[in-house]
């Protein structure tokens, strides 16, 4: 599966399904894996979020406050809807994040650049959740225009 692993769903399907997770889906985005670390990605991408009108909300062992939002040490622990579930985690990770997002009834799983598990892409989109691997928000939302 290349980039974004878009399987039997194709390219075309793919940026239909990035289009409504950005624009569609909801704005409360918990980010597994963001601390207050200003050299992670995460860091990083959850400030361009919050720039696009989006409501971070941090997802850490250590449930650091990051950006002014509080921080919970798993998904698990957020008392309130989450719409997308973004992931900084090693891939090897990231299907059991995926698992975990879709019991917490999130409307969408994304996989940052480098997370690629195609087992739980495929569990994740069985599942009735929109799903997209591989990719970065912080480059796609600027794309929409």
């Amino acid at each position: 599966m290349g980039r974004g692993a878009a399987g039997a769903d194709g390219p075309g399907a793919e940026a239909e399904t990035i289009r409504r997770i950005l624009t569609g889906t909801g704005d409360t985005w918990a980010v597994v894996g963001l601390s207050g670390n200003h050299a992670r990605a995460a860091y990083g991408v959850a400030r361009v979020l919050q720039r696009y009108g989006k409501r971070i909300v941090p997802v850490h062992p250590s449930a650091e406050t990051v950006h002014g939002e509080r921080g919970y040490a798993s998904l698990a622990d957020i008392p309130f809807p989450v719409d997308v579930v973004d992931v900084f985690v090693n891939s090897r990770l990231a299907g059991a994040v995926a698992d975990e997002a879709v019991a917490i009834g999130a409307k969408a799983v994304w996989f940052q650049l480098g997370v690629v598990d195609p087992a739980a892409y495929a569990r994740t989109r069985a599942a009735g959740v929109d799903m997209v691997m591989d990719r970065c928000p912080a480059v796609e939302i600027p794309r929409l225009g």
